[in-house]
């Protein structure tokens, strides 16, 4: 571990946390690593076990791969000596199927899967899915809809008194009072809902190999109230911590701008200040050289610092609920409390009880990573499944994650809120391993590496400059509007990585198939060349989501130049290495912020680009996420927000969103009476007919023939403007 700073240091951090690896092992060690975590008893006896230390409850199908998160979760705690159950998929009618394992000796650890159970379930147009690609033969219905609710009410009727810790990206996004697109209301916190007796958020490595082994040592759950990177429910804020109503650090107002590192930082007022100074990063850039560059995860706030021992209170549940203005507000507020370097706790009361919600955990460092990943994983399904697909598996069983989190901050994206913004890295050595390991030991490799990336495909190693900048900043993007000064943007890690996997014996290609970060990529050209030459498969997808300005600043996305750009580098670089190869676009329709106009030019821009897509995304109003906030409130919470904020252009209802995503489809002929219906109402009946600036075709008298009465618009039509939450807030103001 790195040696605490010096009291000369200003930023006074010290890396007090023990690693995950350090933590002596409990006595079940002895029992060593099992070829599968054990789903029945049958299972258990064969390994000698009489009971589970832990066991876990996912929504998913067991696959024991680390792309599958009860098998990090499972595995990790086997590395710390832990038995550890799988139960999978149960039949949540009754306590019975929870009860297989027998009675854990620590706690139920309940999950709702790899992904959100109702998003899981639901299109974006609230239709059910009869489909679930995380569960054998890809059939829906296995898992019920909010599924750590029901899993968490069954483990306690299973085994009263056993604790129940809830987790996974569900719990995760719900860990405050927050919008229900579903319900379309404001729920409370899925802690509360739930009544488990904590919820671990984020990635959960840190916090649950902390708390495990604190229960195996003698201590209740109820004694362990300040693990970061967990929420709690309490009567009263803890004892220690110095309050501030959420309204005296955002009034609502502007976002902080970055914190000076170098500032004397033991006068709590002179810290708060510096948040008022533009000036900030401008005098520390001539200090960064001089710098001895250490992870992020080396850092952990002391004494000294404003944010030390201190908790945020939001609006109680009871406001939000009612008033978009103070949900607005407190969404904006969790969102800047989300950095592990500088974030306050969180405090907010649901009626007769109070949710009190940890700092974030500190991200793992690469050793930690490494650790996580060289579990014993199988790597393939459960043996119980037999031969049935299970399509979530076949989708990645012959990919390989590089790293975790995501310094986008894409507003409509849940992956920044999950897994934070700081990059956490594993070793080059360690990424070699798994492919090896992959190519060895899953039937039907065939010499294709059909992914190395992660939430990113190029965000591999990269960080802030500075790690004291990086700890202390609250801004919600490091790349939007444009890149950030300290953020780094050399990929020379990432191509080494790259060319040392495609030269291991038995691969013949590395795909990669993760989401590109095209507006960091054309600042290292070097990179975009050995992607293009090497690593693209005839098609290569990215993500513009849109071409007009309008939505994506909302989104938090670059303009189109950058893709421009980097469609000509594509080209250049496909040319040269003599192969025909095609950019695949992908585009969010109905997006906070997004007028019909705006997806008129966007279906302009792809007719004159010659794009016909196929699929096309919805925006989907998912928990905890700045877009969702501003689907619900209609205000911005990434700018000031007041009873005065401009409203945002939400394409609310089923006519406006359903319109949205026909325009995206203007080729499909099922979509032209929509079309020109709208085209015509806009005032813009010039855009139907044959000619090359013409969007559809004019109607045929096939078609007029055929029509059918247009629907009256009622509710589900509402705009905006004649929304009933509209009316309620103009009123308001």
């Amino acid at each position: 571990m790195p040696p605490p700073n010096t009291a000369s240091d200003m930023s006074s951090y010290l890396a007090p946390e023990k690693r995950i690896f350090e933590y002596p092992k409990y006595w079940a060690e002895c029992f060593g690593a099992a070829p599968f975590l054990p789903t029945s008893r049958e299972e258990m006896d064969q390994l000698g076990w009489d009971s589970c230390d832990v066991i876990v409850v996912t929504g998913d199908a067991y696959v024991d791969h680390p792309s599958f998160g009860m098998a990090i979760i499972g595995r990790l705690l086997e590395s710390q000596g832990f038995r550890v159950g799988i139960i999978a998929q149960p039949d949540w009618s009754s306590a019975e199927a929870f009860k297989v394992l027998g009675k854990p000796n620590l706690y139920f650890g309940v999950a709702a899967g790899n992904m959100d159970s109702m998003i899981n379930r639901y299109t974006a147009d609230r239709r059910l899915r009869h489909d679930d690609a995380y569960t054998p033969g890809n059939v829906s219905g296995k898992r019920p809809d909010r599924a750590t609710l029901h899993y968490t009410q069954r483990c306690k009727e299973a085994f009263k008194g056993v604790p129940v810790i809830i987790g996974g990206i569900e719990a995760s996004l719900r860990r405050i009072a927050h919008y229900d697109y579903w319900s379309e209301k404001v729920r409370r916190s899925m802690l509360i809902e739930s009544k488990a007796d904590m919820l671990i958020y984020g990635n959960a490595e840190r916090p649950l190999v902390e708390v495990t082994h604190r229960i195996a040592n003698g201590e209740s759950l109820a004694q362990m109230q300040d693990v970061r990177g967990t929420a709690i429910i309490v009567k009263q804020p803890l004892t220690g911590w110095r309050g501030k109503d959420s309204t005296t650090l955002d009034a609502p107002g502007v976002i902080d701008a970055i914190a000076s590192p170098y500032i004397d930082t033991t006068a709590t007022s002179q810290c708060e200040a510096s948040n008022d100074s533009a000036d900030g990063p401008k005098d520390a850039k001539d200090a960064v050289q001089t710098l001895s560059i250490k992870p992020m995860a080396a850092y952990e706030p002391v004494k000294g610092q404003p944010w030390f021992k201190t908790y945020a209170k939001l609006p109680s549940f009871d406001v939000v609920k009612s008033d978009p203005i103070m949900y607005a507000h407190a969404s904006r507020v969790m969102h800047h409390e989300t950095n592990p370097g500088s974030a306050r706790a969180l405090y907010q009361e649901h009626g007769n009880k109070s949710l009190w919600v940890n700092p974030p955990a500190m991200p793992l460092d690469t050793e930690e990573m490494d650790y996580v990943f060289a579990a014993p994983y199988a790597r393939v399904p459960h043996p119980m499944y037999g031969d049935e697909k299970i399509p979530a598996y076949d989708m990645i069983r012959f990919s390989v994650n590089i790293m975790r989190g995501c310094f986008g901050g894409c507003s409509f994206c849940s992956i920044t809120e999950h897994e934070g913004r700081i990059i956490q890295n594993r070793s080059e050595d360690s990424i070699i391993a798994e492919v090896e390991d992959m190519r060895d030991k899953v039937p039907g490799f065939t010499g294709v590496v059909s992914d190395l990336g992660g939430p990113t495909a190029n965000m591999y190693r990269l960080h802030c400059k500075d790690p004291k900048v990086e700890a202390t900043c609250r801004l919600p993007s490091c790349v939007h509007p444009t890149i950030c000064d300290y953020m780094g943007t050399d990929h020379k890690p990432l191509i080494k990585l790259y060319r040392r996997a495609r030269a291991l014996p038995g691969v013949k290609k590395v795909l990669i198939a993760s989401g590109l970060r095209y507006d960091l990529a054309i600042r290292d050209p070097e990179y975009v060349k050995e992607l293009v030459t090497h690593h693209v498969g005839g098609y290569l997808k990215i993500a513009p989501e849109h071409t007009e300005d309008e939505p994506l600043r909302h989104m938090l996305k670059p303009n189109m130049s950058s893709y421009n750009k980097f469609k000509r580098m594509f080209e250049k670089y496909s040319k040269e290495a003599g192969k025909e190869q095609y950019l695949i676009p992908y585009f969010i329709s109905a997006h906070p912020g997004t007028r019909d106009i705006d997806m008129v030019n966007l279906a302009l821009w792809l007719k004159t680009n010659k794009f016909r897509l196929d699929q096309v995304q919805n925006f989907y109003p998912s928990p905890m996420c700045n877009a969702t906030t501003m689907y619900y409130t209609e205000v911005n919470p990434l700018k000031k927000i007041t009873r005065e904020s401009e409203r945002v252009s939400i394409p609310r209802g089923i006519r406006q969103r359903r319109l949205h995503k026909a325009i995206l489809r203007y080729h499909d002929p099922k979509n032209w009476a929509q079309i020109r219906d709208a085209l015509t109402e806009m005032g813009m009946k010039k855009l139907i007919g044959k000619g090359p600036s013409c969007l559809v075709p004019a109607e045929t008298r096939e078609e007029a023939r055929k029509a059918v009465p247009k629907a009256k618009k009622g509710r589900q039509g509402m705009t905006k403007h004649t929304s009933p939450r509209s009316q309620k807030m103009r009123r308001s103001r």
